[in-house]
Parts: structure tokens; C-alpha cells; sequence
């Protein structure tokens, strides 16, 4: 709060400065970053603060934004610290060089030449600034590839990954060989794809046995599902068929969208069996028929689980290059279709922005014992602490606020009596209606 002052000038206007708004807390997708091994250890960060104001319109800086880098494919969610629970999903940093604000730096006080109008010439108060947005949240790292390779253990995907690309993963003759997932760069004529190999599923996985919600949730990012199904049974004897409607299942029931996934099968390990073997006839005669009844019923409508069974053998080779050819063409497609999809997109900063700025304007009423009444609020208790308490222009100039924000009438519907206390933050008021005064708060307890 301050006035002109200079020779000759007896009545210089209101000339204070606003004092600078913090720094904000921002997360960058980065891709030249490959986990969140930064984040480990060290849980707390802190952007700077603004400086204050000062006299003849002298603002304050602003706060230095403190900008967090993490892997591209990382997903950010509010976090409980209390019930240590995850909240709404604030973004999902998927591309290169994506960015959303997850701690906005608080907003500098306005100095008093904001408070100038017809009838107060001479404002003798300032807002005081913002205390800093503080909380908590939840990185999750998800794997970010065009096709994901999925089945039973020990069908052939690490097999298939290593023939297919350049990945060395760990290969044996032995269920659960690959543990985490493995990804591998494929090309096939001048297209390339980063192809994933997720570790084998078992039936109950979408419940989390087989550490299924750890494979699954990687899935998730995958435009394509390579479902591999070891036609010779495996070293159990198990039925083709059964696998196949077994991992499908699990896809389904672990989330509805990955039932509606364009997918690929895939037959591994042909070369072990005859050409006219029963059980390849019978899950090219399933696929088919799921195929069918995903395109309405019609044979030659677009499905999203192509029609073709694909025959391979990881060991020698035998129809790797056809694989390829039909994955590379797919990822093709669901690349532009993505890249329409994506042009109209707002920013997750804008999605977020416009959801916190809604949550920020609520306000609820709620009956805190007999004749007691607390508001709680974002924005309200903002307002609150914003207010120099030991300046009555200042209180007044809350009280209006309030009115025009609608406590007033909030405290009236809720059932509020003359004389009841009103709470917000740590402050205390005497109510009284309208009726009983000009301002709803006349009298306040600190």
C-alpha cells in the first residue's frame, strides 16, 4: 500500500506495486529420459518465490517456474499422502515435449491501485499475496509401443521379439522366463515399429494373479495387440483354443477397450506341427469366427482383429516376414488415424487448467454443530487469506466480495440465523442476513 509522494503534489494517487507470483511446478516429457530413477529418492521440490512490491508501481518478479523432466509415456495423477490412494488423472505426457503444470505458484498480492473507483479515491489497503499450491502425485511410467506382444507363458514371444528385431531378451524353456518387458525396434520394408514383449498372462491375470495388473497395465499404451498362441500345446499339452478365449478373456475383463483393440494372431511354432494338424484348423476356424462376429456379421466390413491367422516359427524363420509386413501396415494406419485424432486435442494443460479453475470456484456450506457454519473453497478461502485483517478498508472490501461470490445467499438457503458463526480457514464471523445489516459479516474473531 502506497501514495505518490513528490514537492508540490500534497494528494499523489495510489501508486503500489503488485508483488510477483510464484514459480510453477511443471512436468516436461522428455525423450532422451528412460525411467523415473530421478524421482526415487527425492520426493520434494519446490519452485521459487516472487518478490514483493514496492512503491510508484514498482511490481515484483515473478518466481523462476521449476521445470521437472520425465520419460515420454509418463502418466500423472493426483496423490492422497493421507489415504495413499491415486485421484484423477492430471495428464498423459505421451509425446515429446509435452508439459502440464501440476503446482500452480501462487498469485502476488495487488497492490492499491487496483482498489481505485468512483467513490474510494484513496485505497489505504493492499491484498496480501498467495501462499504456495502445495500437494502430491503419482508418476507412472507405461511402456510406449506400437504392438505389444501377449499370451501364455512360454509361447514364443521372446523367441518371436529376437527374431523379429534386434532385442536380446532372456530366452528358456521354462514358464515366466521374462519377468519385465522387453522392447524391440522392427522393420519391415522402409516402415519400422517399437514392438513390446510383455511377459506371459495367465488365466486370472486381469485380477492380478501372475503379477497380471503389472503386464496388463503396459498393454494399455500399445495401438496393437500381437496375441501369440503356441499351436503345439507346450510342454503341459495345453489346448490352442482354450489359450486363445482364455487371453482374450483376460484382455477384456482387465479393461473394455482392450476388447475392442485392433489385434493380430499369431500360430508360433508351426514347424513342429503338420500343415493339416486339427489343432491349427480349429483356431484359424475361432479366429475366424471372432473376426465375423467383430464385423457385424459381415465377412467383408473393416474388423479390427484381422481375418488372417498368421503362421509363424520363431526358431526357423518361416513366416517372420509376412508377420512383419501385416504389423508394420496396421501401426501404419493407426498412426495417422492417431495423428487426425491428436490435431483437434487440447493441450492437457488446457484440460487441466479448466477442470482446477472449476474445482477452485466451488464452494460447499456445511452446519459444524448448533449455530456453527463452515465454508469451505478454494477461491472463498483465497479471498480469506489474502485480507490484511488489521485494515478495515480491507475487510469491508472482502465482505463485498463475498456477496458477489453468493455466500451470503449460500449461508440463507443453508438455514443460517442472525448471530450463527461463520468459519473459513481459521477465522471466525458473526452472521447476519440481509435483512440485519448491509454486509452479511459484521463482526469478526480472530
Amino acid at each position: 500500500m502506497s501514495f505518490r509522494r513528490e514537492a508540490h503534489v500534497p494528494k499523489g494517487g495510489p501508486d503500489g506495486g503488485d508483488g510477483g507470483h510464484g514459480g510453477n511446478v511443471v512436468l516436461v516429457a522428455d525423450a532422451q529420459k528412460s525411467s523415473l530413477i530421478d524421482f526415487r529418492f527425492k520426493h520434494h521440490f519446490k519452485a521459487t518465490r516472487g518478490t514483493h512490491g514496492k512503491g510508484s508501481k514498482m511490481h515484483g518478479s515473478r518466481g523462476e517456474d521449476l521445470i521437472l523432466k520425465v520419460p515420454v509415456g509418463t502418466q500423472v495423477r493426483e496423490y492422497s499422502e493421507e489415504d495413499r490412494t491415486t485421484g484423477e488423472l492430471i495428464a498423459d505426457l505421451s509425446h515429446e515435449g509435452e508439459r502440464v503444470i501440476v503446482a500452480e505458484g501462487g498469485a502476488g498480492g495487488r497492490g492499491n491501485i487496483h482498489f481505485v473507483t468512483s467513490t474510494r479515491r484513496a485505497p489505504a489497503f493492499a491484498e496480501l499475496g498467495e501462499p504456495a499450491r502445495e500437494g502430491w502425485i503419482e508418476l507412472e511410467m507405461k511402456l510406449l509401443a506400437d504392438a505389444a506382444l501377449v499370451g501364455m507363458p512360454s509361447v514364443g514371444k521372446s523367441s518371436l521379439i529376437a527374431r523379429m528385431s534386434a532385442a536380446k531378451p532372456k530366452i528358456a524353456d521354462y514358464p515366466f522366463t521374462t519377468l519385465t518387458p522387453n522392447l524391440g525396434v522392427a522393420t519391415s520394408g522402409d516402415d519400422s515399429f517399437v514392438l513390446a514383449d510383455v511377459p506371459g498372462l495367465i488365466e486370472g491375470a486381469h485380477e492380478g494373479r501372475g503379477l497380471g495388473h503389472e503386464f496388463l497395465r503396459h498393454i494399455e499404451r500399445s495401438a496393437l495387440i500381437v496375441h501369440v498362441v503356441d499351436i503345439t500345446g507346450g510342454f503341459e499339452g495345453r489346448d490352442p483354443v482354450a489359450d486363445y478365449e482364455i487371453i482374450t478373456e483376460e484382455l477384456a475383463r482387465y479393461a473394455d477397450e482392450l476388447a475392442q483393440r485392433p489385434r493380430i494372431i499369431v500360430a508360433n511354432k508351426v514347424d513342429a506341427v503338420p500343415e493339416d494338424d486339427e489343432r491349427l484348423q480349429a483356431l484359424a476356424e475361432r479366429v475366424r469366427a471372432d473376426s465375423l462376429e467383430a464385423a457385424g456379421g459381415d465377412e467383408f466390413a473393416p474388423s479390427p482383429i484381422d481375418p488372417k491367422l498368421y503362421q509363424v516359427s520363431a526358431v526357423t524363420g518361416q513366416g517372420i516376414d509376412q508377420l512383419k509386413a501385416a504389423i508394420a501396415s496396421k501401426v501404419r494406419g493407426l498412426r495417422e488415424e492417431a495423428a487426425k485424432a491428436d490435431e483437434d486435442a487440447p493441450s492437457y494443460d488446457q484440460v487441466w487448467e479448466l477442470k482446477r479453475h472449476k474445482r477452485d470456484a466451488a464452494f460447499t456450506v456445511t452446519p459444524e454443530g448448533e449455530g456453527a457454519w463452515r465454508v469451505a473453497g478454494r477461491q472463498v478461502e483465497r479471498m480469506v487469506v489474502q485480507t490484511d485483517w488489521d485494515n478495515e478498508e480491507a475487510v469491508g472490501f472482502l465482505q463485498h466480495r463475498m456477496r458477489r461470490l453468493g455466500v451470503d445467499d449460500a449461508l440463507a438457503a443453508a438455514g443460517a440465523r442472525d448471530g450463527d458463526e461463520v468459519r473459513i480457514c481459521q477465522i471466525a464471523f458473526d452472521y447476519e442476513s440481509a435483512d440485519g445489516a448491509q454486509d452479511i459479516f459484521a463482526e469478526l474473531d480472530i
